[in-house]
């Protein structure tokens, strides 16, 4: 580990096209956690740790307050779309571009050029966030090192189009199933219909107005739907299971236990045999009121926007650190085959936390 293929005196845009070139789809992301903690060794300023395949990186000079900046160093399966593509309107094409090799060029550009920001910062780089959630290495971090992640507000460069997204929603996946009993479908009435009997859970969720509650500013809008649904055993058989899967996407003003609470109570009538908790990720409050998240928004410019899907500020929420997302990126062109990037978006990016944290 005595050399790195990374360049830092590269501007961000040079940088992602280095780290798009470098693969690291989840489970393989070992060689560019070498080259990232080697490349951030060679930094006098910085302290560096490493836990796996994820590498932290602190400043230790005695600020007042301290900011994390983390990003996820993983990707989705490769598409044919690597080595990266820099076509001549100045859009950089391949795999991770978007989702979030920017966002993690950008981090790195400030860990290198940024010696002595008016903050202290943290900078953290994580594997397997694309894939099941106990796999998540800021999670594996955030278990056996909090203290490597102690802060008091941190920005996930996860992609937002350049726009900063205040927090995020919480998302609870429930099975709800419903039982009868199977008989020969020509002698119907001997028996008892499972599907038919998870009706009155459709008509709940055809029924169901959804709040859209406002948290510093921010309005979240929350959703209860109908995801999937399985039953029957055969063309001629009255089938005597029934599982209707639904999805609460909801708002940060709710603790993970009132949404579990909530949904059980919106069916607790629906007639449901068995209630299974299939998926569960908390919310996180954007805390924008902080003074940190207030100099950080005055320094990059635009609207806040709320976060509408889940992303890992939930984790960093969960240690009591406020968070928001703020990357190059445009969501929409994330995990895509053609999946690129603007790097005017990537440099705006560098130079306005860098703005923020030198100012």
């Amino acid at each position: 580990m005595a050399e790195t293929p990374l360049d830092l005196t590269l501007d961000a845009a040079a940088l992602t096209a280095r780290l798009v070139d470098l693969p690291s789809e989840s489970g393989t992301e070992k060689p560019l956690a070498d080259a990232i903690e080697t490349a951030l060794a060679a930094l006098p300023h910085l302290a560096v740790d490493r836990h796996g395949n994820n590498v932290v990186a602190r400043t230790r000079l005695g600020r007042a307050e301290r900011v994390i900046l983390a990003g996820h160093v993983d990707t989705v399966p490769i598409a044919d779309n690597v080595p990266s593509r820099l076509d001549d309107e100045g859009v950089l094409w391949g795999c991770g571009t978007c989702d979030m090799k920017s966002g993690v060029a950008v981090q790195l550009r400030i860990a290198a050029t940024v010696p002595a920001p008016n903050r202290d910062l943290t900078f953290v780089f994580y594997d397997n966030e694309e894939v099941a959630a106990d796999l998540n290495g800021l999670g594996h971090v955030a278990d056996a090192h909090p203290d490597w992640l102690h802060g008091d507000f941190a920005v996930l460069l996860e992609p937002s189009d350049g726009q900063v997204e205040g927090g995020c929603q919480g998302t609870l996946r429930v099975l709800l199933r419903t039982s009868g009993e199977r008989a020969h479908s020509a002698r119907s009435w001997m028996g008892a219909n499972a599907i038919h009997a998870a009706a009155p859970i459709l008509a709940r969720l055809a029924a169901y107005q959804p709040r859209n509650p406002v948290i510093d500013g921010l309005e979240y809008r929350e959703g209860l739907n109908a995801v999937g649904i399985s039953g029957g055993v055969a063309g001629n058989v009255v089938p005597d299971a029934c599982t209707v899967t639904v999805n609460f996407r909801y708002a940060p003003d709710r603790t993970a236990e009132e949404a579990l609470a909530h949904v059980r109570e919106v069916f607790s009538d629906c007639g449901v045999t068995e209630f299974v908790v299939d998926d569960h990720s908390g919310a996180a409050l954007p805390g924008l009121s902080h003074p940190a998240a207030a100099a950080f928004i005055e320094a990059v410019g635009g609207t806040p926007q709320p976060k509408y899907g889940w992303t890992d500020v939930s984790r960093f929420s969960a240690l009591g650190v406020p968070a928001v997302n703020y990357g190059p990126g445009n969501p929409h062109l994330a995990h895509r085959r053609d999946e690129r990037v603007e790097t005017a978006k990537i440099l705006a990016a560098e130079e306005r936390l860098r703005a923020w944290l030198t100012a």
